[in-house]
């Protein structure tokens, strides 16, 4: 028997005004594997992973997370499916005025009634896990472009969700720091079995993390398939975004 998707997009329509965003989004992401959203700028992939956190609701269609739709789910019932729910914001977004042990226990103090002493632990632990261990009493102004990504993934993984949404993990760092941030991804998915879905620009990180590649054009997804199948894809708009091709 076929497992239920850990995230199901059905059909989901969303416009800003009188701009569409997505006509018809559908999608069914399993459990444990990493899939990554390719699109160009605007294509509504940022506007995909909030419709997954329950931030914006769809005008029509559903959201599923686990087999429950969260389309209809008040604020109230969104913090329960939340703390499923893990999020690495395209710059990290961290508090300025909170050190680095403050920003990783923000969301446990929020959620959780942990004491002061598991709270410890559990910062320490996710900030050895991203190979930055006792950096605690840092600010976020102490910090590299790369260092602040870990923090904000240590940070989303202190909650122990079983599913992360990255938001353009790759933007703005060296290629070290590209293939350190690439390199956690995984460690993340093999270690702890976590689902992942990652939106970028970035063709070369999504070939080296996935184990999909979904295509959003035009409102829909227009393709989904393994790495090898969108290299050979004869989707031609995925193919010329791919290999940088200008559409004619």
């Amino acid at each position: 028997m076929e497992q239920v998707p850990i995230i199901e997009l059905k059909d989901v329509h969303k416009s800003f005004n009188s701009k569409k965003v997505h006509n018809g989004v559908s999608l069914s992401i399993r459990r444990g594997e990493t899939i990554t959203v390719l699109g160009g700028s605007g294509s509504g992939k940022s506007v995909l992973l909030k419709e997954i956190t329950g931030l914006i609701k769809p005008d029509s269609g559903g959201v599923f997370i686990e087999g429950e739709d969260i389309v209809p789910m008040d604020e109230v019932e969104l913090i329960r499916i939340r703390k499923k729910i893990g999020m690495l914001f395209q710059n990290a977004a961290l508090f300025d005025s909170l050190t680095v042990a403050e920003n990783i226990a923000f969301p446990l103090r929020e959620h959780f009634k942990y004491t002061e002493k598991e709270i410890k632990e559990i910062v320490a632990r996710n900030l050895e896990l991203v190979g930055l261990p006792g950096i605690e009493d840092k600010f976020p102004s102490d910090l590299s472009g790369g260092m602040r990504k870990r923090v904000g993934l240590a940070r989303a993984m202190a909650m122990n969700p079983k599913i992360l949404l990255y938001d353009e993990p790759t933007t703005g760092l060296d290629p070290p720091n590209v293939k350190r941030i690439n390199r956690l991804i995984k460690e993340l998915q093999q270690r702890f079995g976590v689902t992942g879905v990652v939106i970028t620009h970035d063709v070369a990180s999504a070939f080296e993390i996935s184990d999909r590649i979904g295509f959003l054009y035009k409102g829909k997804i227009v393709f989904v398939g393994t790495v090898e199948e969108a290299k050979n894809t004869d989707v031609k708009v995925l193919s010329d975004f791919i290999y940088g091709r200008l559409e004619e």
